[in-house]
Protein backbone atom coordinates (compact mmCIF):
# COMPACT_ATOMS: atom_id res chain seq x y z
CA UNK A 1 0.00 0.00 0.00
CA UNK A 2 2.84 2.27 -0.57
CA UNK A 3 0.09 4.87 -2.74
CA UNK A 4 -1.23 5.74 1.01
CA UNK A 5 1.31 7.96 0.87
CA UNK A 6 3.89 9.38 3.89
CA UNK A 7 1.35 9.58 6.64
CA UNK A 8 1.88 6.25 8.34
CA UNK A 9 -1.44 3.85 8.69
CA UNK A 10 -3.32 3.64 12.26
CA UNK A 11 -5.92 1.56 11.44
CA UNK A 12 -7.48 -1.09 8.72
CA UNK A 13 -10.73 -3.03 8.25
CA UNK A 14 -12.43 -5.18 5.57
CA UNK A 15 -15.71 -5.22 4.77
CA UNK A 16 -18.06 -7.71 5.68
CA UNK A 17 -18.73 -8.87 1.99
CA UNK A 18 -14.81 -9.26 1.79
CA UNK A 19 -14.94 -6.58 -1.43
CA UNK A 20 -13.76 -3.39 0.14
CA UNK A 21 -11.05 -2.12 2.89
CA UNK A 22 -10.65 1.12 4.38
CA UNK A 23 -7.52 2.25 6.02
CA UNK A 24 -6.97 5.62 8.13
CA UNK A 25 -3.38 7.28 8.90
CA UNK A 26 -2.09 10.13 11.28
CA UNK A 27 -3.18 12.52 8.60
CA UNK A 28 -6.87 11.94 9.31
CA UNK A 29 -7.14 10.29 5.61
CA UNK A 30 -9.51 7.21 5.29
CA UNK A 31 -9.01 5.68 1.99
CA UNK A 32 -11.07 2.94 -0.04
CA UNK A 33 -9.14 -0.03 -1.75
CA UNK A 34 -10.33 -2.81 -3.52
CA UNK A 35 -8.98 -5.68 -2.96
CA UNK A 36 -6.04 -5.60 -5.60
CA UNK A 37 -4.93 -2.82 -3.74
CA UNK A 38 -6.30 -0.17 -6.43
CA UNK A 39 -7.01 2.93 -4.09
CA UNK A 40 -10.05 4.45 -5.55
CA UNK A 41 -11.67 6.92 -3.20
CA UNK A 42 -9.58 9.47 -0.52
CA UNK A 43 -11.61 11.15 2.12
CA UNK A 44 -10.64 13.70 4.61
CA UNK A 45 -12.83 12.00 7.79
CA UNK A 46 -10.73 13.89 10.78
CA UNK A 47 -8.26 16.45 11.23
CA UNK A 48 -6.73 14.36 13.47
CA UNK A 49 -5.06 10.43 13.38
CA UNK A 50 -7.88 8.58 12.97
CA UNK A 51 -7.10 5.22 15.39
CA UNK A 52 -9.46 2.62 14.30
CA UNK A 53 -12.83 2.41 12.18
CA UNK A 54 -15.40 -0.25 11.65
CA UNK A 55 -17.53 -1.26 9.09
CA UNK A 56 -21.74 -1.45 9.51
CA UNK A 57 -23.02 -5.08 9.19
CA UNK A 58 -25.06 -3.83 6.21
CA UNK A 59 -21.62 -2.05 4.52
CA UNK A 60 -23.48 0.72 3.90
CA UNK A 61 -21.99 2.75 6.48
CA UNK A 62 -18.65 3.23 8.49
CA UNK A 63 -17.58 4.72 11.86
CA UNK A 64 -14.18 6.19 13.07
CA UNK A 65 -12.54 7.17 15.88
CA UNK A 66 -9.80 9.89 16.13
CA UNK A 67 -7.52 12.02 18.69
CA UNK A 68 -9.85 14.55 18.48
CA UNK A 69 -12.23 12.69 20.67
CA UNK A 70 -15.07 12.57 17.97
CA UNK A 71 -16.53 9.80 16.04
CA UNK A 72 -18.43 10.22 12.65
CA UNK A 73 -20.64 7.45 10.87
CA UNK A 74 -20.02 8.13 7.19
CA UNK A 75 -22.00 6.67 4.12
CA UNK A 76 -20.22 4.67 2.35
CA UNK A 77 -21.01 5.63 -1.27
CA UNK A 78 -21.58 8.86 -1.11
CA UNK A 79 -18.85 9.36 1.62
CA UNK A 80 -20.75 12.03 3.20
CA UNK A 81 -20.65 12.35 7.15
CA UNK A 82 -23.95 11.50 8.65
CA UNK A 83 -23.61 11.95 12.69
CA UNK A 84 -20.39 13.35 14.45
CA UNK A 85 -21.11 11.70 18.04
CA UNK A 86 -18.89 13.84 20.81
CA UNK A 87 -18.88 12.13 24.62
CA UNK A 88 -15.23 11.47 25.18
CA UNK A 89 -13.19 13.44 26.77
CA UNK A 90 -10.28 12.63 25.47
CA UNK A 91 -8.56 10.70 22.47
CA UNK A 92 -10.98 8.05 21.10
CA UNK A 93 -9.07 4.65 20.17
CA UNK A 94 -10.94 2.63 19.75
CA UNK A 95 -14.79 1.70 18.00
CA UNK A 96 -16.63 -1.22 16.84
CA UNK A 97 -20.17 -1.66 15.23
CA UNK A 98 -22.35 -5.19 16.90
CA UNK A 99 -22.46 -7.61 14.30
CA UNK A 100 -26.65 -7.65 14.15
CA UNK A 101 -27.55 -4.85 16.68
CA UNK A 102 -27.40 -1.27 16.09
CA UNK A 103 -24.93 -0.60 18.22
CA UNK A 104 -21.23 1.05 18.30
CA UNK A 105 -18.80 0.39 21.14
CA UNK A 106 -16.23 3.16 21.70
CA UNK A 107 -13.08 3.42 24.02
CA UNK A 108 -11.28 6.47 25.22
CA UNK A 109 -8.18 7.49 26.37
CA UNK A 110 -10.35 9.18 29.38
CA UNK A 111 -11.00 4.87 30.49
CA UNK A 112 -13.98 5.12 29.55
CA UNK A 113 -15.88 2.62 27.49
CA UNK A 114 -19.45 4.07 25.30
CA UNK A 115 -22.45 2.42 23.54
CA UNK A 116 -24.04 4.57 20.83
CA UNK A 117 -26.93 4.54 18.85
CA UNK A 118 -26.05 5.00 15.41
CA UNK A 119 -29.22 6.49 13.92
CA UNK A 120 -29.56 9.47 16.64
CA UNK A 121 -25.56 9.21 17.27
CA UNK A 122 -26.88 9.38 21.49
CA UNK A 123 -24.58 8.15 24.23
CA UNK A 124 -26.41 5.14 25.49
CA UNK A 125 -24.56 4.40 28.73
CA UNK A 126 -20.95 4.27 29.79
CA UNK A 127 -18.99 1.60 31.27
CA UNK A 128 -16.10 1.87 34.04
CA UNK A 129 -13.93 -0.47 35.10
CA UNK A 130 -10.21 -0.10 33.52
CA UNK A 131 -7.95 2.75 35.19
CA UNK A 132 -6.01 3.87 32.00
CA UNK A 133 -5.98 4.25 28.40
CA UNK A 134 -8.44 1.91 26.19
CA UNK A 135 -6.68 0.32 23.66
CA UNK A 136 -9.08 -2.40 22.25
CA UNK A 137 -13.23 -2.77 22.32
CA UNK A 138 -14.62 -5.61 20.01
CA UNK A 139 -17.97 -7.25 20.31
CA UNK A 140 -17.70 -10.87 19.81
CA UNK A 141 -19.52 -12.96 16.56
CA UNK A 142 -20.54 -15.48 18.38
CA UNK A 143 -21.94 -14.34 21.79
CA UNK A 144 -23.76 -10.94 20.65
CA UNK A 145 -23.90 -9.90 24.31
CA UNK A 146 -20.64 -10.22 25.29
CA UNK A 147 -17.89 -7.50 24.70
CA UNK A 148 -14.19 -7.50 25.17
CA UNK A 149 -12.48 -4.25 26.07
CA UNK A 150 -8.52 -3.82 26.62
CA UNK A 151 -6.20 -0.77 28.40
CA UNK A 152 -2.60 -0.14 29.11
CA UNK A 153 -3.77 -1.06 33.12
CA UNK A 154 -2.74 -4.70 31.99
CA UNK A 155 -5.89 -6.03 32.20
CA UNK A 156 -8.85 -6.61 29.24
CA UNK A 157 -12.55 -7.31 30.62
CA UNK A 158 -15.25 -8.87 29.33
CA UNK A 159 -18.63 -7.25 29.71
CA UNK A 160 -22.09 -8.33 29.34
CA UNK A 161 -24.69 -6.27 27.75
CA UNK A 162 -27.55 -7.95 29.30
CA UNK A 163 -26.28 -6.78 32.64
CA UNK A 164 -24.23 -4.17 31.46
CA UNK A 165 -21.19 -4.86 34.06
CA UNK A 166 -18.05 -6.69 33.91
CA UNK A 167 -18.38 -10.40 34.62
CA UNK A 168 -14.35 -11.26 33.76
CA UNK A 169 -11.14 -9.86 34.05
CA UNK A 170 -8.35 -11.33 31.92
CA UNK A 171 -4.78 -11.28 34.09
CA UNK A 172 -1.18 -12.41 33.62
CA UNK A 173 -0.23 -9.65 31.23
CA UNK A 174 2.78 -7.71 32.76
CA UNK A 175 2.24 -4.56 30.63
CA UNK A 176 -0.48 -2.82 29.12
CA UNK A 177 -2.32 -4.93 26.84
CA UNK A 178 -2.59 -3.62 23.21
CA UNK A 179 -4.48 -5.87 21.35
CA UNK A 180 -7.32 -8.52 21.78
CA UNK A 181 -9.21 -10.66 19.33
CA UNK A 182 -12.17 -12.95 19.65
CA UNK A 183 -12.12 -16.57 17.70
CA UNK A 184 -14.14 -17.72 14.60
CA UNK A 185 -15.42 -20.67 16.08
CA UNK A 186 -14.91 -21.18 19.58
CA UNK A 187 -17.05 -18.52 21.72
CA UNK A 188 -15.05 -18.93 24.50
CA UNK A 189 -11.50 -18.75 23.57
CA UNK A 190 -9.79 -14.98 23.13
CA UNK A 191 -6.63 -14.19 22.54
CA UNK A 192 -4.49 -10.83 23.61
CA UNK A 193 -1.41 -9.19 23.09
CA UNK A 194 0.47 -6.71 25.02
CA UNK A 195 3.13 -4.30 25.27
CA UNK A 196 5.58 -6.71 26.54
CA UNK A 197 5.32 -8.83 23.23
CA UNK A 198 3.78 -11.73 25.35
CA UNK A 199 0.60 -13.78 23.63
CA UNK A 200 -1.72 -14.79 25.19
CA UNK A 201 -4.49 -16.91 25.40
CA UNK A 202 -7.60 -17.24 27.01
CA UNK A 203 -10.98 -19.59 27.97
CA UNK A 204 -13.63 -17.82 29.65
CA UNK A 205 -15.08 -21.23 31.52
CA UNK A 206 -11.85 -21.89 32.91
CA UNK A 207 -10.00 -19.88 35.44
CA UNK A 208 -6.99 -21.30 35.14
CA UNK A 209 -5.49 -20.05 38.76
CA UNK A 210 -1.91 -19.96 38.78
CA UNK A 211 -0.05 -22.81 41.10
CA UNK A 212 -0.86 -22.65 44.74
CA UNK A 213 -3.83 -20.46 44.12
CA UNK A 214 -7.08 -21.01 44.91
CA UNK A 215 -10.24 -20.38 42.84
CA UNK A 216 -12.01 -18.05 45.41
CA UNK A 217 -14.83 -16.07 42.94
CA UNK A 218 -17.40 -17.10 41.97
CA UNK A 219 -19.20 -15.95 37.96
CA UNK A 220 -21.72 -13.56 38.20
CA UNK A 221 -23.73 -16.51 36.15
CA UNK A 222 -23.59 -18.58 38.83
CA UNK A 223 -25.50 -16.60 41.96
CA UNK A 224 -28.51 -16.09 42.62
CA UNK A 225 -27.83 -11.82 42.33
CA UNK A 226 -24.87 -10.92 40.20
CA UNK A 227 -24.65 -7.25 41.13
CA UNK A 228 -23.08 -8.39 44.69
CA UNK A 229 -20.16 -10.54 43.43
CA UNK A 230 -16.93 -9.03 41.10
CA UNK A 231 -15.73 -10.02 38.02
CA UNK A 232 -14.52 -13.35 37.91
CA UNK A 233 -10.78 -13.78 37.32
CA UNK A 234 -9.26 -15.75 34.20
CA UNK A 235 -6.08 -16.76 33.70
CA UNK A 236 -3.67 -17.49 30.60
CA UNK A 237 -4.50 -20.98 29.69
CA UNK A 238 -1.47 -20.49 27.13
CA UNK A 239 1.74 -17.81 27.69
CA UNK A 240 3.82 -17.17 24.76
CA UNK A 241 5.98 -14.87 26.80
CA UNK A 242 8.47 -13.95 23.71
CA UNK A 243 6.28 -14.00 21.20
CA UNK A 244 7.58 -10.68 19.99
CA UNK A 245 10.39 -7.96 21.11
CA UNK A 246 8.01 -4.95 21.48
CA UNK A 247 4.44 -4.31 21.28
CA UNK A 248 1.52 -6.25 19.56
CA UNK A 249 -0.39 -3.83 17.90
CA UNK A 250 -2.52 -6.09 15.98
CA UNK A 251 -3.91 -9.89 15.96
CA UNK A 252 -6.68 -11.50 13.78
CA UNK A 253 -7.58 -15.04 13.86
CA UNK A 254 -8.13 -17.45 10.24
CA UNK A 255 -11.37 -17.21 9.07
CA UNK A 256 -11.09 -21.07 10.08
CA UNK A 257 -9.41 -20.97 13.37
CA UNK A 258 -6.24 -22.90 13.10
CA UNK A 259 -4.05 -19.81 12.40
CA UNK A 260 -3.58 -16.75 14.87
CA UNK A 261 -1.74 -13.60 12.99
CA UNK A 262 -0.01 -11.17 15.10
CA UNK A 263 1.80 -7.83 14.11
CA UNK A 264 3.99 -5.82 16.20
CA UNK A 265 6.11 -2.76 16.24
CA UNK A 266 9.27 -5.13 15.85
CA UNK A 267 8.44 -5.33 12.02
CA UNK A 268 7.43 -8.90 12.54
CA UNK A 269 3.90 -10.87 11.48
CA UNK A 270 4.15 -14.29 13.00
CA UNK A 271 1.74 -16.41 12.12
CA UNK A 272 0.95 -19.04 15.10
CA UNK A 273 -0.67 -22.43 15.32
CA UNK A 274 -1.39 -25.13 17.17
CA UNK A 275 1.29 -27.95 18.43
CA UNK A 276 0.77 -31.11 16.52
CA UNK A 277 -0.44 -33.84 18.81
CA UNK A 278 2.71 -35.12 21.11
CA UNK A 279 4.90 -32.39 19.79
CA UNK A 280 6.31 -31.05 23.05
CA UNK A 281 9.37 -29.45 21.93
CA UNK A 282 7.45 -26.04 20.72
CA UNK A 283 6.97 -25.46 24.90
CA UNK A 284 10.74 -24.99 24.84
CA UNK A 285 11.40 -22.63 22.02
CA UNK A 286 12.78 -19.03 22.21
CA UNK A 287 9.21 -17.64 22.11
CA UNK A 288 7.82 -19.41 24.93
CA UNK A 289 11.37 -19.20 27.56
CA UNK A 290 13.50 -16.74 25.57
CA UNK A 291 16.96 -17.34 23.88
CA UNK A 292 18.49 -17.95 27.05
CA UNK A 293 16.19 -20.47 28.34
CA UNK A 294 15.44 -22.30 24.73
CA UNK A 295 19.46 -22.57 24.55
CA UNK A 296 20.03 -23.98 27.90
CA UNK A 297 17.25 -26.51 27.00
CA UNK A 298 18.73 -27.02 23.83
CA UNK A 299 16.28 -26.15 21.22
CA UNK A 300 17.88 -22.94 19.95
CA UNK A 301 20.96 -22.07 18.88
CA UNK A 302 22.20 -18.54 19.98
CA UNK A 303 24.83 -18.61 17.59
CA UNK A 304 22.46 -20.19 14.51
CA UNK A 305 20.06 -17.22 15.00
CA UNK A 306 22.53 -14.91 14.78
CA UNK A 307 23.65 -16.28 11.74
CA UNK A 308 19.97 -16.66 10.19
CA UNK A 309 19.29 -13.29 11.89
CA UNK A 310 22.46 -11.44 9.51
CA UNK A 311 22.12 -13.90 6.27
CA UNK A 312 17.91 -12.45 6.73
CA UNK A 313 19.48 -8.85 7.04
CA UNK A 314 22.35 -8.69 4.30
CA UNK A 315 19.34 -10.23 1.79
CA UNK A 316 17.00 -7.90 2.42
CA UNK A 317 20.01 -4.89 2.06
CA UNK A 318 20.50 -7.01 -1.77
CA UNK A 319 16.90 -7.07 -2.16
CA UNK A 320 16.89 -3.33 -1.47
CA UNK A 321 19.84 -2.59 -3.74
CA UNK A 322 18.31 -4.44 -6.71
CA UNK A 323 15.34 -2.61 -6.43
CA UNK A 324 16.43 0.50 -6.48
CA UNK A 325 18.93 -0.64 -9.18
CA UNK A 326 15.67 -1.81 -11.20
CA UNK A 327 14.13 2.03 -10.59
CA UNK A 328 16.93 3.90 -11.35
CA UNK A 329 17.23 2.11 -15.00
CA UNK A 330 17.23 3.95 -17.91
CA UNK A 331 15.99 3.47 -20.86
CA UNK A 332 14.83 0.30 -22.17
CA UNK A 333 17.64 -1.75 -24.10
CA UNK A 334 17.42 -1.98 -27.94
CA UNK A 335 17.32 -4.58 -29.81
CA UNK A 336 20.63 -6.64 -30.11
CA UNK A 337 22.14 -9.38 -31.34
CA UNK A 338 22.63 -11.96 -27.89
CA UNK A 339 26.28 -12.27 -26.81
CA UNK A 340 27.24 -8.89 -28.24
CA UNK A 341 27.77 -5.80 -26.94
CA UNK A 342 24.61 -3.17 -27.19
CA UNK A 343 24.56 -0.23 -29.35
CA UNK A 344 23.28 2.27 -27.07
CA UNK A 345 26.04 1.21 -24.03
CA UNK A 346 28.47 3.27 -23.36
CA UNK A 347 31.86 2.74 -25.14
CA UNK A 348 30.27 0.31 -27.48
CA UNK A 349 30.72 0.23 -31.09
CA UNK A 350 27.59 2.05 -33.07
CA UNK A 351 27.66 -0.79 -35.79
CA UNK A 352 25.00 -3.52 -34.65
CA UNK A 353 27.79 -6.55 -36.17
CA UNK A 354 31.41 -5.89 -34.77
CA UNK A 355 33.93 -5.70 -37.19
CA UNK A 356 31.31 -3.59 -39.97
CA UNK A 357 31.73 0.31 -39.63
CA UNK A 358 28.68 1.97 -39.79
CA UNK A 359 27.57 3.31 -43.26
CA UNK A 360 26.06 6.72 -43.55
CA UNK A 361 22.79 7.39 -45.32
CA UNK A 362 23.46 8.68 -49.11
CA UNK A 363 22.21 12.60 -48.92
CA UNK A 364 19.22 13.21 -50.01
CA UNK A 365 18.36 15.16 -53.30
CA UNK A 366 15.07 16.74 -54.84
CA UNK A 367 13.85 14.80 -57.60
CA UNK A 368 14.31 16.25 -61.01
CA UNK A 369 17.06 18.19 -59.78
CA UNK A 370 20.59 17.86 -60.38
CA UNK A 371 22.25 19.58 -56.97
CA UNK A 372 22.87 16.55 -54.86
CA UNK A 373 23.12 18.98 -51.89
CA UNK A 374 19.25 19.15 -51.24
CA UNK A 375 19.66 22.86 -51.40
CA UNK A 376 17.14 24.40 -54.21
CA UNK A 377 18.75 25.50 -57.57
CA UNK A 378 19.53 29.01 -58.55
CA UNK A 379 17.31 30.52 -61.53
CA UNK A 380 19.38 32.48 -64.56
CA UNK A 381 18.14 35.65 -64.02
CA UNK A 382 18.49 36.63 -67.64
CA UNK A 383 16.13 33.81 -69.02
CA UNK A 384 13.49 34.71 -66.49
CA UNK A 385 13.75 38.46 -68.04
CA UNK A 386 13.29 37.32 -71.57
CA UNK A 387 10.00 34.96 -70.65
CA UNK A 388 8.68 38.11 -69.27
CA UNK A 389 9.78 40.32 -72.28
CA UNK A 390 8.27 37.33 -74.91
CA UNK A 391 4.62 36.89 -73.55
CA UNK A 392 2.19 38.83 -71.99
CA UNK A 393 0.52 35.98 -70.44
CA UNK A 394 0.89 34.75 -66.69
CA UNK A 395 4.04 32.23 -66.67
CA UNK A 396 3.91 28.83 -65.68
CA UNK A 397 5.77 26.82 -63.12
CA UNK A 398 6.97 24.31 -66.03
CA UNK A 399 8.90 27.14 -67.36
CA UNK A 400 11.03 28.00 -64.63
CA UNK A 401 12.01 24.19 -64.22
CA UNK A 402 15.79 23.91 -64.90
CA UNK A 403 16.91 22.15 -68.04
CA UNK A 404 18.33 18.74 -67.06
CA UNK A 405 20.54 17.06 -69.98
CA UNK A 406 20.51 13.50 -68.62
CA UNK A 407 18.57 12.17 -65.58
CA UNK A 408 21.13 10.79 -62.86
CA UNK A 409 20.38 7.64 -61.29
CA UNK A 410 19.74 7.96 -57.87
CA UNK A 411 19.91 3.97 -56.01
CA UNK A 412 17.51 3.07 -53.80
CA UNK A 413 18.52 3.92 -49.65
CA UNK A 414 19.60 1.06 -47.51
CA UNK A 415 19.42 0.63 -43.86
CA UNK A 416 21.79 2.35 -41.93
CA UNK A 417 24.81 -0.43 -40.67
CA UNK A 418 23.12 -3.86 -42.69
CA UNK A 419 25.57 -5.20 -45.70
CA UNK A 420 23.33 -5.89 -48.64
CA UNK A 421 24.17 -8.06 -51.63
CA UNK A 422 23.13 -6.33 -54.41
CA UNK A 423 24.41 -6.99 -58.08
CA UNK A 424 24.75 -3.85 -59.75
CA UNK A 425 25.29 -5.22 -63.11
CA UNK A 426 21.72 -5.67 -62.83
CA UNK A 427 21.28 -2.58 -63.54
CA UNK A 428 21.97 -0.29 -66.79
CA UNK A 429 24.97 2.21 -65.34
CA UNK A 430 26.62 4.32 -67.88
CA UNK A 431 30.57 3.57 -68.05
CA UNK A 432 32.20 5.25 -66.03
CA UNK A 433 29.23 5.61 -63.09
CA UNK A 434 30.68 5.86 -59.74
CA UNK A 435 28.78 5.18 -56.96
CA UNK A 436 27.39 8.53 -54.90
CA UNK A 437 29.36 9.43 -51.15
CA UNK A 438 27.97 7.01 -48.57
CA UNK A 439 26.78 3.77 -50.91
CA UNK A 440 28.03 0.52 -49.62
CA UNK A 441 30.59 -0.94 -52.00
CA UNK A 442 29.96 -4.03 -53.70
CA UNK A 443 29.94 -7.62 -51.66
CA UNK A 444 33.55 -8.64 -51.41
CA UNK A 445 34.48 -12.07 -52.33
CA UNK A 446 34.13 -15.21 -49.85
CA UNK A 447 36.88 -16.21 -47.67
CA UNK A 448 37.76 -19.78 -46.25
CA UNK A 449 40.12 -18.71 -43.77
CA UNK A 450 39.04 -18.60 -40.11
CA UNK A 451 40.56 -14.62 -39.45
CA UNK A 452 37.19 -13.12 -41.19
CA UNK A 453 33.82 -13.06 -40.87
CA UNK A 454 30.94 -12.94 -38.28
CA UNK A 455 31.99 -14.25 -34.91
CA UNK A 456 32.34 -18.14 -35.13
CA UNK A 457 31.46 -18.07 -38.72
CA UNK A 458 33.37 -18.18 -41.78
CA UNK A 459 33.06 -16.06 -45.08
CA UNK A 460 32.17 -12.44 -44.44
CA UNK A 461 34.60 -10.00 -43.24
CA UNK A 462 34.82 -8.95 -39.50
CA UNK A 463 36.79 -9.76 -36.45
CA UNK A 464 37.54 -12.66 -35.38
CA UNK A 465 35.23 -14.50 -32.64
CA UNK A 466 36.05 -13.77 -29.31
CA UNK A 467 38.08 -15.94 -26.86
CA UNK A 468 35.48 -18.43 -25.14
CA UNK A 469 33.29 -18.62 -28.37
CA UNK A 470 32.81 -21.49 -30.41
CA UNK A 471 34.80 -21.31 -33.47
CA UNK A 472 35.92 -23.55 -36.30
CA UNK A 473 39.61 -24.27 -37.41
CA UNK A 474 40.70 -24.86 -40.94
CA UNK A 475 39.47 -28.97 -41.18
CA UNK A 476 35.93 -27.37 -40.58
CA UNK A 477 35.71 -29.09 -36.55
CA UNK A 478 34.02 -26.92 -34.19
CA UNK A 479 36.09 -25.98 -31.07
CA UNK A 480 35.41 -23.89 -27.72
CA UNK A 481 37.86 -21.64 -25.85
CA UNK A 482 38.73 -21.89 -22.85
CA UNK A 483 36.42 -21.24 -19.65
CA UNK A 484 36.68 -18.39 -17.65
CA UNK A 485 38.74 -18.94 -14.57
CA UNK A 486 36.94 -19.11 -11.34
CA UNK A 487 38.87 -16.67 -9.71
CA UNK A 488 38.12 -13.99 -11.75
CA UNK A 489 34.06 -15.29 -11.66
CA UNK A 490 34.71 -15.09 -7.55
CA UNK A 491 36.49 -11.18 -7.93
CA UNK A 492 33.72 -10.27 -10.07
CA UNK A 493 31.44 -11.22 -7.57
CA UNK A 494 32.82 -9.83 -4.52
CA UNK A 495 32.65 -6.89 -6.49
CA UNK A 496 29.09 -6.99 -6.66
CA UNK A 497 28.90 -7.31 -3.01
CA UNK A 498 28.54 -11.46 -2.66
CA UNK A 499 30.61 -13.85 -1.30
CA UNK A 500 32.24 -11.54 1.29
CA UNK A 501 31.48 -13.07 4.46
CA UNK A 502 31.83 -16.46 5.27
CA UNK A 503 28.41 -18.34 6.16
Amino acid sequence: MAASGYSSIRAAEWSYSKEWLLSADDEGVVKYWQPNLNNVQTLQAHSMPVRDLAFAPSDRKFVTASDDATLKIFDFTTTNCDLTLSGHNWDAKSVDWHPSKGLIVSGSKDHSVKLWDPRVGRNLTTLHGHKNALTATVFSRLRDQLLATAARDNLARIFDLRMMRDVCVLRGHEKGITAIAWHPIHSSLIATGGDDGALHSYLLDEPNPPVGVAVSELSPYNVSDPSTVPAQSIHPAHRITYAHESSIWSLDWHPLGHILASGSNDHFTRFWSRARPGEINCFKDQFHLGEEGAEAQGTWDRKFGRKQMREQEEQEEQDEAEDLGDQNAGAKLLASIPGLPNPSASGAPTSLIPGMGTIAPPPLSMPNFGASSGDAPAIDPGRLASIIASTTQAPSLQQFQPQQTQQSFVPPLLPTGLLSNIDLSQFNLPSGFQLPAGFPPPPLPIQNDTQGGLPGLSGLNGTPPPSGMVGTDASGIRKRGPLPSQQESLAAEQRRGNYRHAK
